[in-house]
């Protein structure tokens, strides 16, 4: 008898490179996107990983809750210190925000 597969078939076809599949302590994969005329350092956080923490998404200006999957992004030329973690929609609409995103009257101040 051979073995389970731990994956279906077909996975290759999947949007992201094998070289770009970096997972680890995070449950994610990491790549590389241009923004703003700079390389960025794009890690997708599973919620598992993400437990007990919660973070404030700089796109909506709310928060991310614990357990909740997401987006952390940092520019390539600085170091890991300036992660800023992201709702995935929030990331992916950020070239259609504007520059003035403001809290709702009701958010929590952090």
């Amino acid at each position: 008898m051979s073995p389970r597969r731990n994956r279906p078939k077909g996975v290759g076809s999947s949007e992201h490179s094998a070289e770009d599949d970096r997972s680890g302590r995070y449950g994610g994969w990491q790549s590389k996107e241009s923004w703003q005329g700079e390389e960025w350092n794009v890690r997708h956080v599973a919620g598992a990983s993400a437990q007990g923490k919660a973070y404030r998404c700089p796109g909506c200006d709310q928060l991310i809750p614990d357990g909740v999957p997401h987006v952390v992004a940092w520019p390539d030329h600085v170091g890991v210190d300036d992660r800023r973690h992201w709702h995935k929609a929030c990331w992916n609409a950020k070239d259609r925000r504007t520059t003035r995103v403001q809290r709702s009257r009701n958010a929590p101040r952090l």
